[in-house]
């Protein structure tokens, strides 16, 4: 065995080993969308004296932070995005009413001396409600929320005096109640009382114990109230002490409640989508490839370990779509395996004699830059996925860069380490057949020995083409795209009944609950989603009573989805920016890799299969939301992918026969791929169709979204990008390419890995 295969082996065992460790030792952080529980976002505003910047959205996220601590919800995360977004996440909690009670005060938290009552208020002062309803006299403030530094809730286990609140205070606090509180305890009634107001209302007004000396107060920096508080009243209260004030007002722009349940439905069956994937693809690539299939199944398991290893080791969040995306790629992983074998088909074909193993190094060899390529175009499109979208996008985009680089490490280390070391073997070497290398094929020797023309009919392939683009631009001009709450703003929530009930019944009954023009629709089974452009949470708990009351049974909010309008608008520009710089970005990349002419056809195909599939959902009247716009962008990497792999191919062809007629070359060159294209394109459908027929609605859709764009992707790589290329040829200048120089298995020394052991 050479250096380089030793090389190899040792440094596929230790990614081999690491992943597992990985694996084995650290779990997965689910998104809330599969966890379950409530995102909400903030935008700070402009207040009277403070501009709403970065610096100030920081301090509102200090502030913020604080409160969402007392809460206690565990592992809450609150992170500032773009200027003036501050986005929170809170695990577990279904309700969001409580929390954005909480979290959203934004007036100054002061505490003030309650009065005795006596005529008018004098400058300064002012009445208000205590928590108890009745109107109370208070002076100017003592204290600001500056001056407070924590607070936290308590129970007293010794006395049974139940459930108390602990305030501590920090600068000039603790002297400022120290002298606010002795001159309460030498009060009476109401005026040993004193008020913590906050958002223009008193959220509590303890009195002064009788233990308080006169004219000394409390000292230490620290108080204690109590009172009949239950459990949550302390936190909240807490909460709201400790919190302050924030230094610029915020407005909630978007909420999202996941149900638990519909979380763990969604990974079941993207787990069972991956299993069945898996298994089909590997008995697909067996059935083809026989022997080295089977090693290359091998590989694709050990990818899907590399991969969740990767994610988990670097902390990122799995969502939804992310979670799609990390199955989608283990169907497009043996895309590399495909394009190495089938190289390595043509190698033994040419010359037998010098064995399989020879053939399959030198497949891998003269694979490399059509994998590299095609796989940088994927890469380039989940990039723009993560700096341009937004939410649980931006996972997919993550996922999607992880299963594309985990690809690259199945097949050009372990699938290539498993094969070399089997095919070493004298008992494999002399059993050509078995290894699945001995013969091109029976798709790819019908081609080549018909040869068809498809390149003469290229006018009738691109008026076929431009056809379907017509139709599906009539599409989003006659019906319309209908665009998801992300995009428009507004809320939708998806309930779950125990009990089928009709979608005509629960139209009527969200019609009767005061929301005529709402959009009722089946989500799946028994569950009804609603989406309007606005609603309240009380509004939100009344139309789950009228669709229990109209027969519903126990109907149970799923998901909750609150948009504002203007996120909505900056996500369709996010959209259309992040399509338009793909298309840019892909172009720029194969004029330099390749031809301008081979360019500007992969890149209006690729408009061409965008084009389509937007249209198809148009037409199906279904929604286009984020989910749709990773697939939408997963389909720009895809329709790229298949058109470079077939331009790699026409490029070497041209660069050992310049003096032919480009079209005949082009024509070669499309024929040659077809079993690469059409092998590695049932590897993904294998996945997809399960993610259809398993997946929640979101799921479903996504899939459908792929498998289009994945047939339409095939189609134009053959039948319009390459026809571009070739009436582009007409009018370019520049000369053909040079032949690449890559020695063949003839040339190589005595010891390289062409040599049996």
């Amino acid at each position: 065995m050479t250096r380089a295969n030793v090389v190899r082996a040792l440094l596929a065992l230790a990614v081999l080993a690491t992943s597992l460790f990985f694996a084995l030792t650290t779990p997965a952080r689910l998104g809330l969308d599969l966890r379950g529980g409530t995102q909400i976002v903030l935008e700070t505003r402009n207040s009277p004296t403070v501009k709403a910047g970065p610096e100030a959205t920081d301090r509102a996220k200090e502030v913020l932070q604080r409160r969402i601590d007392a809460l206690g919800v565990s592992e809450s995360s609150i992170t500032r995005s773009g200027e003036r977004r501050i986005i929170i996440e809170l695990p577990d909690v279904q309700d969001p009413t409580r929390a954005t009670e909480v979290i959203g005060k934004t007036a100054q938290l002061t505490a003030h001396p309650v009065l005795a009552p006596g005529g008018p208020p004098a400058p300064g002062q002012q009445v208000l409600k205590d928590e108890q309803g009745r109107p109370v006299l208070l002076g100017p403030p003592i204290l600001t929320g500056d001056g407070i530094g924590s607070a936290s809730a308590g129970f007293d286990q010794q006395n049974v005096g139940g459930w108390y609140v602990t305030v501590d205070f920090r600068g000039g606090g603790g002297k400022a109640w120290e002298k606010a509180t002795a001159k309460a305890a030498c009060a009476a009634g109401d005026e040993r009382r004193i008020a913590f107001v906050l958002d223009g209302a008193v959220i509590s007004s303890p009195a002064v114990t009788p233990e308080v000396p006169c004219n000394i107060g409390i000292t230490g920096g620290t108080t204690q109230i109590t009172g009949s508080f239950t459990a949550t009243q302390a936190k909240d209260l807490a909460a709201l002490i400790q919190g302050g004030s924030l230094p610029v007002p915020v407005h909630i722009i978007e909420q999202r409640v996941v149900g638990p349940t519909l979380g763990a439905a969604a990974i079941e069956a993207s787990a069972q989508a991956a299993i069945i994937g898996v298994l089909l693809t590997g008995l697909f690539i067996i059935v083809v490839y026989r022997l080295v299939g089977a090693l290359a199944a091998v590989a694709l398991a050990c990818y899907a370990l590399i991969s969740y290893a990767a994610l988990v080791a670097i902390g990122a969040t799995l969502t939804l779509p992310g979670l799609a995306g990390f199955v989608l790629a283990i169907g497009m992983a043996i895309d590399a395996n495909v394009l190495a074998f089938e190289r390595a088909r043509e190698e033994y074909a040419a010359v037998p004699r010098r064995g399989v193993r020879s053939a399959l190094s030198t497949g891998f060899d003269k694979a490399w830059s059509a994998i590299a390529d095609s796989n940088i175009t994927t890469l380039l499109a989940a990039g723009l996925l993560f700096f341009l979208a937004s939410g649980p996008v931006r996972g997919f985009g993550v996922t999607l860069s992880i299963g594309v680089l985990g690809s690259l490490v199945s097949a050009m280390l372990l699938s290539r380490v498993l094969t070399d070391a089997v095919l070493s073997r004298r008992a494999v070497a002399r059993r050509p057949r078995l290894t699945g290398l001995s013969s091109t094929g029976r798709v790819r020797d019908w081609l080549e020995r018909r040869r068809p023309d498809l390149m003469r009919r290229r006018r009738l392939w691109l008026s076929i083409s431009g056809l379907a683009v017509v139709l599906a631009i009539t599409g989003i001009f006659v019906r319309g795209i209908n665009f998801g709450v992300e995009f428009t703003g507004g809320r939708i929530v998806e309930y779950s009944t125990s009990q089928s009930l009709n979608i005509d019944t629960a139209r009527s009954a969200v019609a009767d609950a005061g929301f005529p023009r709402a959009v009722v629709q089946e989500s799946g089974g028994k569950d009804i989603s609603v989406r309007t452009e606005k609603l309240t949470n009380a509004e939100v708990q009344s139309i789950r009573d009228a669709l229990a009351a109209k027969g519903g049974g126990q109907v149970t909010k799923q998901r909750d989805e609150l948009i504002g309008p203007s996120l909505g608008e900056e996500l369709r520009v996010k959209a259309l920016i992040a399509l338009g710089v793909a298309l840019l970005v892909q172009l720029g990349y194969l004029a330099l890799r390749f031809r301008w002419t081979f360019a500007v056809g992969a890149v209006l195909a690729m408009f061409h299969d965008v084009v389509i599939v937007v249209g198809v959902f148009a037409w199906l009247g279904k929604t286009v939301d984020g989910v749709f716009l990773a697939a939408l962008l997963t389909i720009i990497g895809y329709s790229v992918n298949d058109s470079v792999v077939v331009f790699d191919r026409i490029r070497e062809l041209w660069g050992a026969r310049p003096k032919d007629r480009f079209a005949d070359v082009a024509n070669l060159g499309a024929i040659q791929t077809v079993p690469r294209t059409v092998n590695t394109g049932m590897g993904a459908l294998f996945i997809l169709a399960a993610l259809a027929v398993l997946g929640g609605e979101s799921l479903t859709d996504f899939a459908i979204a792929l498998l289009i764009g994945i047939l339409v992707g095939t189609y134009s790589s053959v039948f319009t990008a390459t026809p571009l290329a070739i009436l582009l040829e007409r009018h370019a200048k520049a000369p053909a390419p040079r032949p690449k120089r890559l020695r063949r298995p003839a040339e190589r020394k005595p010891g390289d890995s062409g040599a049996v052991i």
